[in-house]
């Protein structure tokens, strides 16, 4: 913010302008950093779903549930942060594609939202997801 102040001599104005700092201590929890990345890489096509970790899924059963940050790890460190993803993938998919893809749209998005800067995007391909249809077109073929 700026306050002007106006000084007038004879006919001419003399403007001032005196800045004022305001100083702000902005926290962004680890969680809403999670919700960002598991959202960004959930529209990335050729992902399946996000899947969670064993720690996780013990932490999801004893009832402390994140369901939109589930499987996304987050590590912050100062203004740096590294991101795991763990993520199942559609069967037919290149997953070095998708991995790079999911890579780019998490990094784009939490440094766009935060303001943070994205040290990696670890990708986990925990399994790979079949559509029911293609299941059902298999079996019949049989």
């Amino acid at each position: 913010m700026s306050e002007k102040k106006v000084k007038e001599e004879g006919k001419q104005e003399i403007v001032e302008e005196s800045n004022v700092e305001i100083a702000t201590n902005l926290n962004i929890s680890e969680d809403v950093i999670g919700i960002i990345a598991g959202l960004a890489a959930s529209e990335v096509e050729g992902i399946a779903g996000m899947t969670l970790g064993f720690v996780d899924g013990i932490n999801q059963i004893l009832g402390s549930s994140k369901k939109y940050s589930k499987g996304v790890k987050i590590s912050l460190e100062g203004k740096k942060v590294t991101i795991d993803l763990y993520v199942n993938v559609k069967y037919g998919v290149r997953i070095p594609d998708i991995a790079w893809a999911a890579q780019n749209a998490v990094k784009n998005a939490v440094e766009n939202m935060t303001g943070l800067e994205v040290a990696s995007v670890n990708i986990n391909v925990q399994g790979i997801t079949f559509d029911k249809d293609e299941k059902n077109v298999s079996e019949a073929g049989e």
